[in-house]
């Protein structure tokens, strides 16, 4: 029985550990933007990440990725404008073992108690938001968000990070049809 308790509490948090670092990523688009007019992009505002190889890593995935779906890069005046933002921030999770009887009362009229251990675990979350606008009205057509915890292996966080651009340019440009 008490195996059992620990195989449980060990798959909860198992389980809870994998949904907190699980990469999340979003996109918006303005629906009234006729994606089939634009062939060019240029930088207007590039990434400010605190490792000047993440920055230059980020530009790069997403130049890959518009340049993927058939757009140009140019230095000079484009169609749509790129702008990047990345932030961090601290997390903390809880993990509670509890080991025996919790509590009530047992048969001989004494309560039974056990113990609990939490520990804390604490790890930095990272998120890249992509903007992109119409050169010409200077209105925003084009939003990605990804969301991962940053590993401490730069190899890790460079795979996480292509996967993310992947994910936020998979259904890019959007179809006029699609709701």
């Amino acid at each position: 029985m008490k195996r059992r308790r620990i195989v449980l509490a060990g798959s909860l948090v198992m389980l809870t550990a994998t949904l907190t670092f699980a990469q999340k990523v979003t996109t918006d688009y303005n629906k009234g933007a006729d994606f089939s007019t634009y062939k060019t992009f240029m930088w207007i505002k590039e990434p400010k990440a605190s490792n000047p190889l993440m920055r230059e890593r980020i530009i790069d995935s997403v130049n890959a990725a518009l340049m993927a779906k058939g757009l140009r890069l140019t230095t000079g005046q484009a169609d749509l404008g790129v702008a990047a933002h990345t932030a961090t921030r601290e997390e903390r999770s809880l993990n509670t073992f509890y080991d025996g009887f919790g509590g009530g009362w047992r048969w001989r009229g004494i309560g039974g108690f056990g113990s609990a251990t939490t520990t804390v675990n604490t790890y930095e979350v990272g998120t890249l938001v992509v903007d992109i606008f119409d050169s010409q009205t200077k209105e925003a057509v084009w939003r990605g968000t990804a969301t991962k915890t940053i590993s401490d292996n730069p190899q890790k966080n460079e795979a996480s990070l292509n996967k993310a651009v992947a994910k936020m340019f998979d259904k890019f440009p959007p179809s006029r049809n699609t709701e």
